[in-house]
């Protein structure tokens, strides 16, 4: 099977938030994007940026850190945002509805490691590391799926 991958450099806060709007007027319902990387690397600064570009009226986007996963509406569908750090066994993901959203919904999932052969075929994984200055933050896009391909192309751009 093919991978499509990107590296990017972000160079601030803006720049990570400027590319989850591009990622986010991409994403159709059943669109999966496994974040990875170390606290503190950008992943939830990137799904909040993400999930706030397509709520239509502007809300708080809290980490789901303690309650696992938030679940937002659009017109379009739902956006799942999952946290499974505090999660020990894929079990508990299946307890929590994930693996049905990944079916209909948008997911966005942090610490994806915790779903073991879960993981969807078709999800986009995006690993984040902090950059060498302050604010900076390196970003490798992986992807599966020839779906992906149009995209990581146009940010390649």
């Amino acid at each position: 099977m093919t991978s499509f991958h990107l590296s990017l450099d972000l160079s601030s806060a803006n720049a990570t938030q400027d590319l989850a709007i591009r990622i986010g007027a991409t994403l159709q319902p059943t669109d999966v994007l496994l974040l990875e990387g170390p606290i503190g690397a950008g992943k939830t600064h990137f799904a909040r940026s993400l999930i706030q570009s397509l709520l239509p009226v502007a809300e708080d986007v809290p980490s789901p850190t303690f309650t696992l996963v938030q679940v937002y509406e659009t017109a379009e569908s739902e956006i799942w945002h999952a946290d499974l750090y505090r999660l020990t066994s894929p079990d508990e993901v299946v307890e929590l509805g994930l693996t049905d959203a990944f079916e209909e919904a948008i997911c966005l999932v942090e610490w994806p490691d915790r779903l073991a052969d879960l993981q969807p075929d078709s999800a986009l994984f995006l690993s984040f590391s902090l950059g060498e200055d302050e604010g900076q933050r390196h970003l490798t896009i992986t992807a599966k799926d020839q779906k992906w391909a149009p995209l990581l192309e146009s940010l390649a751009q």
